[in-house]
């Protein structure tokens, strides 16, 4: 058996959930967030068979897109009059999925 953690962007974790479901695959949902953007996750444990860990990261994959989104950007140097400059926001990749596959001794849905 293994186990696979698909941490995926809060804007596909409906599609990503609906999905799986429709494939036949149970998944436990978390609550996540990512340390660069800080911006909301989910993290999807699925428990399967090896042969079906290939199916399950191409229904990741498929349903979870890049998109670019704009933050602000933090200024390195001041005015002085002000202490800071104002910020322009910058333009950043996001979405996509990461995936984790481990193996499982023990597996049991009580």
């Amino acid at each position: 058996m293994k186990l696979i953690f698909a941490v995926v962007n809060g804007d596909d974790s409906a599609a990503v959930s609906k999905a799986l479901s429709k494939g036949g695959f149970r998944a436990t949902k978390l609550a996540s967030s990512g340390s660069f953007l800080s911006s909301g996750n989910t993290t999807f444990l699925i428990c399967v068979e090896e042969s079906e860990v290939d199916a399950v990261i191409g229904i990741v994959q498929q349903k979870c897109h890049h998109r670019k989104q704009f933050v602000p950007s933090t200024p390195s140097y001041g005015s002085p009059l002000t202490g800071q400059l104002p910020t322009m926001p910058l333009e950043v990749p996001v979405g996509g999925a990461t995936v984790f596959v481990t193996n499982i001794e023990r597996f049991e849905k009580l």
